[in-house]
């Protein structure tokens, strides 16, 4: 009779079959044996060694990041990483080329790669592309980690925005200098702390990995960069593949370790790759992150809502100034924006408000252009995050004819003669309707008038009005030239 004993050893199943003689294989009818037999195969099959093949008959899916890396791109690729999940690909192509980009957004991406059950292959291309800063972190979070010629990575030290200026600085501890004597040490704490949790973040990655983890930490400290040659040389990357067709060659037939500890051998020979287009939702999402967007929906939010408080019951700029600065209030929170640059830029706007109902001559009004304009250059001053000088040039010019517009016409207004009121009677001439020593009648403005006149006055004569007391007009005699 047989025996099947199953027990576990080093986490996986193995069958054992114990039979008494050979005899009593024979004795054994055949549809048993057979049964057994194909029970044996697959427990082993079903419960073997963690090894797993990538299938070369599946799709390879191709995510795209090209520019700085924002909340719009991390949600492009957790999404696109989850896409391939649900359908079985075999790999994930994730091409780069990027100046860096937001520190949360990064570490978002990479939990979803270690986390990801296909393995990750990053590749940064086409030629002359770059995956500087936040993008060396990615390349070292993959699984397999590639680049074109003429390509480059590093320069990974973190960069803090969106701080106030004048904040203390504070001198390194003695405990801090004696452990770090050899390195340069950031100007303050702050800065000392992002920078030693990112050396500390990047060197977990190249354990991780079995890549250079001693130049990992000098591209975070030192903000050093290397060309693809030299990344392969010294263990940073693992190959470098000219293009798409190549990089498949090459990784056919390599083992990665996933983050559960399965080993799979890529076999990806003859993949289809298929391009992992953004949705609207993504398309929105860096339309808006756009800094010079951002910056257009501040504009458009304080000028409604300013516009709409000058003119109450307009109501439209209300509401589109609300979700223009809401929009831009969200953006905002996840841009590097510079603090000192968005207060200046609200001081300038308030400025240029109080030229329109307190007129300085200029005085606001130039303050405020001046203030707008140096907030605009400072709020956002990361490398491909800054706001573009021609849409800060452009807005400053339309906000300096705003402001001559309205200095002329306050400067014409002064200059122009009163029509109502006391005041429009000031200067109007008219005529007696009798003779008066010092009060009369007078004709002026086609009214009967009581006036008053320091000298004498004979009917006919032509008067001027030269003050107005109530319903008593001041007048004074015309002199007319002899003919």
């Amino acid at each position: 009779m047989v025996r099947f004993i199953v027990h576990p050893v080093n986490s996986s199943w193995r069958c054992i079959i114990k039979t008494a003689t050979s005899e009593n294989i024979g004795r054994l009818p055949g549809p048993i044996i057979l049964l057994a037999l194909a029970l044996l195969i697959v427990l082993i099959a079903g419960n073997g060694p963690a090894v797993s093949h990538a299938d070369g008959t599946g799709t390879a899916v191709l995510l795209n990041i090209k520019g700085p890396i924002g909340p719009a791109v991390s949600d492009y690729v957790i999404r696109g990483i989850k896409k391939a999940e649900e359908d079985h690909a075999s790999i994930i192509i994730l091409q780069m080329d990027t100046p860096g980009g937001f520190d949360h957004s990064m570490r978002d991406i990479i939990k979803n790669i270690l986390s990801s059950s296909i393995p990750v292959v990053s590749y940064v291309a086409p030629g002359g592309s770059r995956a500087a800063s936040a993008g060396t972190y990615i390349l070292y979070a993959s699984h397999i980690a590639a680049m074109a010629p003429t390509t480059n990575l590093g320069a990974a030290t973190p960069i803090q925005v969106g701080g106030l200026p004048g904040m203390p600085e504070e001198d390194p501890s003695p405990q801090e200098k004696e452990n770090d004597t050899e390195k340069p040490l950031p100007a303050d704490t702050l800065e000392r702390k992002m920078v030693n949790d990112a050396a500390a973040y990047i060197k977990a990655l190249a354990y991780r990995h079995g890549r250079n983890a001693e130049w990992a930490e000098q591209a975070v400290r030192e903000a050093v960069s290397l060309t693809a040659k030299e990344a392969l040389e010294i263990n940073v990357i693992d190959l470098v593949a000219a293009s798409h067709a190549d990089l498949l060659l090459q990784l056919d037939g390599r083992e990665v370790v996933m983050e559960t500890g399965r080993v799979v051998t890529l076999a990806v020979t003859g993949l289809v790759i298929e391009p992992f287009e953004p949705d609207w939702r993504t398309k929105i999402l860096t339309v808006i992150t756009d800094p010079n967007v951002a910056y257009i929906l501040m504009l458009l939010g304080i000028y409604g809502l300013i516009y709409e408080l000058a003119n109450p019951g307009f109501i439209l700029p209300g509401i589109v100034g609300t979700i223009c600065l809401l929009l831009a209030l969200y953006t905002f929170q996840i841009l590097p924006i510079n603090y000192a640059g968005l207060a200046l830029i609200i001081l300038g706007i308030t400025f240029l408000i109080a030229e329109a109902f307190v007129p300085s001559f200029g005085a606001l009004g130039i303050g405020g252009i001046v203030a707008f304009v140096v907030g605009s250059v400072i709020l956002m001053d990361e490398e491909g995050m800054r706001i573009s000088l021609y849409l800060i040039g452009s807005t400053a010019l339309v906000s300096a004819g705003f402001l001559l517009l309205l200095m002329s016409r306050i400067f014409t207004m002064r200059r122009k003669k009163v029509v109502t009121g006391a005041e429009e009677m000031i200067g109007i001439t008219g005529e007696a309707l009798e003779d008066f020593t010092e009060e009369g009648r007078v004709w002026v403005h086609g009214e009967s008038w009581q006036a008053q006149s320091s000298a004498p006055v004979k009917k006919g004569q032509k008067i001027k009005v030269t003050a107005k007391e109530g319903l008593l007009l001041k007048i004074k005699i015309i002199q007319e030239d002899a003919s």
